[in-house]
């Protein structure tokens, strides 16, 4: 828990209310920044239980932004994020603290950095592995301008799993800009960190010979006469050699990048100290802190799962989260492991997040068969591929927004080679409170495009567990992507599909053909109960393959006067692109209106706000029904729906 508000030397009075920009940090005494620390852990409890958020990674780096802001002068110093989610103390720090009642929300208060938010943010980055080549790109352009001040980029050792950083510290090393990195090694990424330099790091920070030489050697120090200066320079020269047998800092220093650490990062002074002088070197230089993911607050620290990484509102006093019911996370997590009861040859692969994901129970079941690969998106699919080529079928479990990371490889990979391997895409469509780098409205435009790639989304949970049975035996590449939130109930149907073909739901007329994919189904079918109470006749068809297309469409669209596509994916290059170029293939004519998310980044808001925004609702659908017969007829269209 908090430390006590009694900390001694601590001035009384709330210090955090004083706060309203960096340069209101280094006015304070070390009694002062303790207290701030503290009131700063409180406050993100309080309000996080309300608004929901990434509370954990925040509660871990407490100390170490305060450092930053105390070393460095932003935003002439420029302070870059990886990832991102680990930015709520910088924003209470950069006078943002009294928007927090508004986070995540709707106009309100970002969960990641955000340049429209203020100057202090750089980069509004929410995908990991990217924070290492922002900087170097700042760096170098300060260097080509003149300009003064340093760059420092914050991150963690979980981004260090990700290729892209390994390319950025490679070319860092190269151009050897000046740059401070601060690697914030809590052992963690959204779980557990895994992977060679993560067991190295590990290594490093908890090797007892480590700490027994330093305090030998330091001992041996304290105990040398005032002889002169050889004899201590013989002591500092053996110091720093059992230090280098000890923890070698072979991986940075080869690289041409200075390395300091590991320091405790939740030791203010020792964290400040070593920016200090990591801030007057030249060149690049990485500072090791060591962190605890959810310091300061017993239900993170006690969770070994993800530590509060992400959390809806809870219970302060219980962390117990509320409204949580079942998601269509925890429908997949049941169906993948009774068919792997089935299958031996079905093995599941993870970025980083097998609880977010729904790989737990499978791990737990299967441990010889399931795959953490860290934050390494384009390696988890190529080495499915490798899977499946060795005669195993691969379930690849990530985020929609974050297979976009892969696409050369889903494309050249696993597309190329017409691989069984299954991917299932969570988070799919509009997310919510994460905003627009995590909304995951692109896939079905973008897996749309990849030969041999069958592409599905099921209309309910049901339905989510028999296109997962279809996927792990079909001989080829095949995406389902489903949505964030409740499943209404926990159903399990491993049944297989009979074939890749649409489901007609309704064949209730002539008038509107409406073609709905996904959650929208349900939204569509209480389109047609508006349109039918307006006197327009519809049909309505469950798209669960955007690809392939039913070969029925043509005859199913010239039947009708007019068609409705509804997606909650882009309208560029989803479902109703995907009928307007069947129908115009097969000469069909007739008005095709797209109900779908607009080609633009979408803001955080509510799930059902942004929905309703766009019309993706039963109005809306309605309505654009109704205007589809008006084109159909010139003009003269029946009466306006009811609702």
């Amino acid at each position: 828990m908090p430390v006590p508000r009694d900390t001694p030397g601590a001035p009384p009075g709330s210090v955090l209310d004083r706060i309203n920009s960096p340069a209101d940090c280094r006015r304070l005494s070390a009694g002062e920044c303790r207290q701030l620390a503290q009131e700063i852990r409180e406050f993100l409890v309080e309000r996080v239980s309300q608004t929901g958020g990434h509370l954990g990674p925040n509660l871990g780096v407490v100390e170490i932004t305060l450092a930053l802001h105390r070393v460095f002068d932003s935003p002439r110093d420029q302070i870059v994020f990886d990832t991102g989610h680990q930015a709520y103390v910088h924003k209470i720090l950069t006078g943002r603290k009294e928007l927090f009642g508004t986070l995540r929300q709707a106009g309100g208060l970002s969960g990641y950095p955000n340049r429209e938010e203020s100057e202090h943010d750089m980069v509004e980055n929410s995908h990991a592995s990217t924070g290492l080549s922002y900087a170097l790109g700042l760096a170098q352009a300060k260097r080509r301008r003149g300009d003064q001040g340093k760059v420092v980029v914050l991150v963690g050792d979980g981004s260090l799993t990700g290729g892209m950083a390994y390319e950025a510290l490679n070319n860092i090393g190269a151009l050897r800009p000046d740059l401070v990195i601060l690697l914030n090694d809590n052992g963690r990424s959204y779980a557990p960190t895994v992977g060679g330099i993560a067991n190295h790091l590990s290594r490093l920070r908890l090797n007892p010979r480590y700490e027994a030489a330093k305090t030998g050697i330091g001992d041996f120090l304290s105990s040398l006469p005032a002889v002169g200066e050889p004899a201590h320079e013989m002591a500092r020269r053996l110091k720093t050699g059992v230090k280098q047998l000890v923890s070698p800092n072979v991986f940075f220093e080869d690289l041409g990048i200075k390395y300091s650490g590991p320091i405790d990062g939740h030791d203010l002074n020792s964290v400040e100290g070593a920016l200090k002088l990591a801030r007057n070197l030249r060149g690049p230089v990485v500072v090791h802190v060591v962190t605890d993911k959810g310091h300061g607050f017993s239900p993170a620290e006690d969770d070994e799962i993800d530590k509060f990484h992400g959390v809806g509102a809870f219970d302060i006093s219980t962390g117990k989260i509320h409204g949580a019911g079942v998601s269509y996370t925890d429908v997949f997590e049941d169906v993948l492991v009774a068919l792997a009861e089935e299958d031996p040859t079905l093995v599941a692969i993870t970025a980083a997040m097998a609880s977010s994901t729904g790989l737990l129970k499978f791990a737990a079941r299967f441990p010889d068969r399931f795959y953490d690969v860290g934050i390494a998106e384009q390696h988890a699919v190529t080495f499915a591929a490798g899977l499946a080529m060795g005669g195993l079928h691969p379930v690849v479990c990530i985020y929609s927004t974050f297979l976009q990371r892969a696409f050369d490889q889903v494309i050249c990979d696993v597309g190329l080679h017409r691989l069984p391997v299954t991917f299932v895409l969570d988070r799919a469509g509009v997310t919510g409170p994460d905003g627009s780098s995590h909304h995951g409205m692109f896939d079905m435009s973008y897996l749309r495009l990849v030969p041999n790639m069958v592409v599905s989304t099921p209309k309910d949970a049901a339905e989510l567990g028999r296109l997962t049975a279809t996927a792990v035996r079909h001989q080829g590449p095949f995406s389902i992507r489903y949505p964030r939130g409740a499943a209404g109930e926990r159903a399990l149907d491993v049944r297989p599909l009979a074939s890749l073909n649409w489901e007609l739901v309704r064949e209730g007329g002539r008038d509107v053909l409406i073609c709905a994919s996904g959650k929208m189904v349900a939204v569509a079918l209480n389109a047609c109960s508006l349109l039918e109470a307006a006197g327009v006749t519809t049909s309505l068809v469950n798209a669960r393959f955007l690809k392939p297309i039913d070969r029925r469409l043509p005859e199913w669209a010239s039947s009708h006067r007019a068609v409705v596509t509804v997606e909650d994916n882009t309208a560029k290059g989803g479902l109703g692109a995907a009928v307007m170029e069947t129908l115009m293939a097969a000469g069909v004519v007739c008005p095709v209106r797209q109900v779908a998310l607009p080609d633009q980044f979408l803001p955080q808001g509510a799930q059902a706000e942004i929905l309703a925004e766009f019309g993706l609702t039963a109005e809306g659908v309605a309505e654009a029904a109704l205007t589809a017969l008006e084109i159909r007829e010139g003009g003269s269209a029946p009466a306006r729906a009811a609702g």
